[in-house]
């Protein structure tokens, strides 16, 4: 059992920077990859970035040059850095974390609102 919980979001304008935030307990040694998703209003939920337990990283077209994924693994914590905010990040952001044998456990999400 793995629990991931998000902070970080809020309000921003265009442009702006947030850092968002993921807290994982519980069997933390049973992880393996971690990554980001996000779901924005009337689409389905899509891969941000994904960073491996040695810290490979993975970004969706979208965001790449702009978001910075990363991990602290003696703290157990996921980080995304997000620079240069544009309206079409807007959405709530989902934590993930994939078991040593492919069980993936999700946070309950945080929620990222950009205005232009």
């Amino acid at each position: 059992q793995v629990q991931l919980v998000e902070s970080g979001g809020g309000l921003v304008q265009a442009g702006e920077s947030l850092r968002l935030s993921c807290a994982a307990s519980g069997n933390i040694f049973s992880i393996n990859d971690m990554g980001w998703y996000r779901q924005a209003p009337g689409k389905q939920r899509e891969l941000v970035a994904t960073i491996t337990r040695g810290g490979s990283t993975n970004y969706a077209d979208s965001v790449k040059g702009r978001f910075t994924i990363s991990r602290d693994n003696a703290k157990s914590t996921l980080y995304l850095q997000m620079n240069s905010l544009k309206p079409e990040d807007t959405a709530v952001y989902y934590c993930n974390a994939v078991h040593l044998v492919g069980i993936h456990y999700w946070g309950q999400g945080t929620q990222v609102t950009v205005s232009s």
